[in-house]
């Protein structure tokens, strides 16, 4: 779903940015739509995305989830990808974006470090100049991250201002970006001024194009009921709903982040309490004071935790078009040990927020659900291992992986 000719998805969207950042947006907008257009240039991406990306990701089907739910459940397993994310989709396609504009230089923000780490990959590859910008408190509780950057070339600047997390990070980026201009600002999720929501949502979009084909095999029907993915800013959620947003039979789902709860207000779930205000350059649900000011959000998990939304998603919530449920950390952390125990499969914290939305809604009209899950565990495991208590509500059911009927799932519900 493309924006319209004034980068608007709805209410939501546009370039609101200051003057010294004009010229930046306005390279990139005149020029994009031919350069990605082009035949040359999508041949070269989806060489690069089958031969170095490692796509088309498995659509699998989740025997084990399956049979505890009653459902069909397939885990779309973006989490396969080269760099362990979905975020390489993205930062591909920009690298040739970036290349066809003549920069060499080429600069990013992070929350959980995985757009840092693929874009730091694709730099690299390309012989680029990277250099990238994270939270002080993100650099901390993604350290494996941050080594694996630093490893492959990137310079890492960590944000030591206000929350130091993702916001502050893009903060600081757009900041270098005014004094370098002839840089390339590589954003990593559907946010900033237009066009930077359409180009990563349009990249992001193999995920969905992918899942279309894939279920047609596994199911013989050419869409799913459910479509479940986490948001912060979007991206992976854009990538997963995108071919699916005219098909009114699929449901689309965003797992948010409620943080400590939503009645705590430490929580980055932006549907639940934001309204439309201005952030880093476009028009969206924000959550904000009384003057308009972005207020700290809380997450978990680093890729979640952003006062805001892209304008796509928050287009798609306040059409009626995707829903919203709301994810507490602790919920999160027992889906993703869940899915672990029972499929050998350890998600990244963000993608744990989707899993857990199984165990929040009612699934009863749904045949078959497809949870998108974005990203791997590993730059998450020393948040696990400091809850490793919490394994004990799971201990008692160990025996899940043999055929278990329905009932037996309700009690498991009732006791998470």
């Amino acid at each position: 779903m493309r924006a319209n000719s004034n980068g608007f998805y709805g209410e939501f969207g546009g370039a609101f940015i200051p003057n010294n950042l004009q010229n930046n947006v306005d390279e990139l907008r005149n020029n994009y739509r031919r350069i990605i257009d082009s035949p040359n240039f999508q041949q070269e991406l989806a060489s690069l995305l089958k031969d170095y990306c490692g796509r088309p990701t498995p659509l699998y089907f989740s025997e084990n989830l399956s049979r505890i739910y009653g459902k069909k459940i397939f885990l779309k397993r973006e989490d396969l990808n080269h760099t362990g994310a979905h975020k390489i989709n993205n930062t591909l396609g920009q690298v040739l974006l970036a290349r066809e504009l003549g920069k060499k230089t080429v600069i990013a923000e992070t929350g959980a470090g995985q757009h840092g780490v693929a874009t730091a990959t694709v730099c690299a590859k390309f012989g680029m100049k990277c250099i990238i910008f994270m939270g002080e408190k993100d650099a901390q509780r993604q350290a494996p991250n941050v080594k694996r950057m630093k490893l492959l070339g990137a310079e890492v600047y960590e944000a030591k201002s206000g929350s130091r997390t993702l916001n502050d990070a893009i903060n600081e980026a757009l900041g270098y970006w005014i004094e370098n201009p002839d840089a390339y600002y590589m954003i990593g999720s559907i946010v900033g001024p237009h066009p930077y929501p359409e180009i990563t949502g349009e990249f992001q979009s193999v995920i969905s194009k992918e899942m279309k084909l894939q279920i047609k095999e596994h199911t013989g029907k050419s869409y799913p009921d459910l479509i479940i993915a986490c948001v912060g800013g979007g991206s992976n959620a854009t990538g997963a709903f995108y071919h699916f947003i005219e098909e009114e039979k699929t449901d689309l789902l965003m797992a948010e982040a409620a943080g400590e709860g939503l009645e705590t207000g430490k929580h980055a779930s932006t549907t639940y309490n934001g309204r439309p205000g201005i952030l880093h350059g476009f028009k969206s649900l924000i959550i904000q004071d009384e003057d308009n000011n972005p207020i700290e959000s809380h997450s978990i998990s680093a890729g979640l935790n952003y006062p805001g939304v892209g304008p796509l998603c928050a287009h798609l919530f306040s059409s009626g078009r995707a829903k919203s449920v709301y994810i507490k950390d602790n919920e999160a952390l027992i889906a993703g040990m869940r899915l672990s125990r029972l499929e050998g499969i350890i998600p990244a914290l963000e993608s744990s927020h989707a899993m857990a939305a199984l165990d929040k809604i009612d699934l009863s009209k749904y045949e078959t659900i497809v949870i998108n899950l974005s990203g791997r565990g590993d730059k998450d495991m020393e948040t696990y291992m400091n809850h490793l208590d919490m394994i004990s509500e799971l201990e008692e059911y160990s025996e899940i992986q043999k055929v278990l009927n329905k009932s037996e799932h309700h009690i498991f519900a009732e006791r998470l």
